[in-house]
Order: structure tokens, then sequence, then C-alpha cells
């Protein structure tokens, strides 16, 4: 389960899990059915204290890579050490325990025809909705780059990475995340997206969310301290991500 196979997948599906034993086997089923034979779905567990690696190994899906990290290392470098394995044409993120709507994959690959990033809607399950979770995103915003970037931001234009996917050719920008960058890795790289001025936003849900008290966003206002640190370190993501798409050619 552990080595990549041949051929090389369609689809990278890249999963960050720690200490998911309650919700990642409903989360890796629905995943698997929208797979393809020569798919992938890329685990990094992160460093679980729970049951999570045999839950996974369980399964005993030849298209899982379970990958195990020998410290914790906190989600997004999880994240991006998953985004490294990444071997598909498309690139899917998701998280541990949500649920793939049926149709999300190829609703998504449609989309990634045509632009290099794409982003949806997800329905919010099981948990009070905090003031993130009512923000959605619309079509039309597709192609509003300034924008999309302030809406970031500012915060009223948010992605979540579990309904995020993109083209191969766009991770020599996304990798590596920048050095400072502790939180967000999906806003930082819808930045990416709209930097080279191709996303496109999808308006139906293709995922179903859960809420519950593990769940990384807050669900209420933060410290001014907090947002202050935030969005300096999103200053700091738009400048790196301009540099990025710059040296590869985006004008």
């Amino acid at each position: 389960m552990d080595a990549p196979s041949s051929p090389v997948p369609r689809v990278s599906v890249c999963m960050a899990a720690y200490n998911g034993a309650l919700h990642i086997e409903e989360q890796v089923r629905s995943i698997l059915a929208e797979l393809g034979s020569h798919d992938e779905l890329v685990v990094v567990n992160d460093a679980s204290t729970d049951a999570t690696s045999d839950i996974v190994r369980a399964i005993g899906d030849p298209r899982i890579r379970l990958i195990e990290a020998a410290t914790n290392a906190g989600y997004v470098r999880t994240f991006e050490r998953a985004l490294t394995q990444a071997r598909g044409k498309y690139v899917f993120l998701s998280d541990q325990d949500d649920i793939w709507i049926p149709g999300r994959v190829e609703l998504m690959v449609s989309a990634l025809e045509h632009q290099r990033m794409v982003a949806s809607n997800c329905r919010h399950i099981e948990g009070p909705l905090g003031r993130f979770h009512e923000i959605r995103l619309r079509a039309e915003d597709s192609p509003r780059r300034v924008r999309n970037i302030v809406g970031i931001l500012v915060g009223y234009r948010l992605h979540w990475g579990c309904a995020m996917a993109f083209r191969r050719e766009l991770l020599g920008q996304i990798l590596p995340f920048p050095a400072h960058m502790t939180e967000s890795h999906d806003q930082w790289i819808a930045l990416v997206g709209n930097m080279n001025r191709s996303i496109t936003y999808l308006e139906a849900d293709t995922i179903l969310h859960r809420l519950h008290g593990q769940n990384l966003t807050p669900a209420g206002m933060r410290g001014l301290t907090k947002i202050l640190k935030a969005r300096l370190a999103f200053i700091r993501n738009i400048a790196v991500a301009w540099r990025r798409a710059r040296f590869a050619g985006v004008s």
C-alpha cells in the first residue's frame, strides 16, 4: 500500500491525517468511489496517536499510498508533504473527516480542461455555522483576479482546501509552501491560481464539510493580534506568489 504503482494516475488526492479515527474510513471510502482504477489517494499520517493508520490500512485498497511521519509537523507541512508525493495530472486536496458528493471528480476535472485551478463550494454539516461558513464562491467572480486577491487578504473570498483541485503544472509554483506560512495553505494555493489568471469557481457544493470541535478554521472572531499576524503573512504570500508567477512567465 505504501509504494506507488504504475501506470501514472490521472487523479491524485492528497490528504493530511491526524487522529482522524472517528471519520477517516467514511471519508476514504467516499473518495475511492470517485477514483479510477489507476488513480491514487496519498494519505500522510502526521504521527497520530490513535488508530488512524490501522483504519486506513485495513481498507486494503491498492490505490491508497499511506505515508507515516516520524514526528508531528502540523497540518500545513503535512499537506505540503502530501502534495510532493502527488503523481497525477489533476491534484485534489482532502481533509480526513468530510464526505465527497458523488460526481465531484468529473465535475471538477471538466472545469480543469479550461483553467488550471478550480474551487467549489461546500455543504456544511453536523455543527453550528460560523461566519466563515456563510461565505460562498460565485462563478461570476472567477476572472476578477485583483478583487479575488484582495478578498483573500481581507477575508471575504474564502477558499476551502477540501473543495479545490488544480492541474499538475501548478505544483511548481505552489511548492514549496512559503517558509513563514503556519496556516491557511488553502488560501495560499488560491493565491497562486489567481496570480496565474487561471482559476474558476463552481457554485455547486461538491463536498459535505463536517463541522466539529477539531476543525482548524475558527468558527468565531479571532483576537486582533492573530488577525494582524495572519494579514501580514498573506501580504508576504502575495509577494511570493507574484514572483513565482513572473518566473513562470505569467504577465
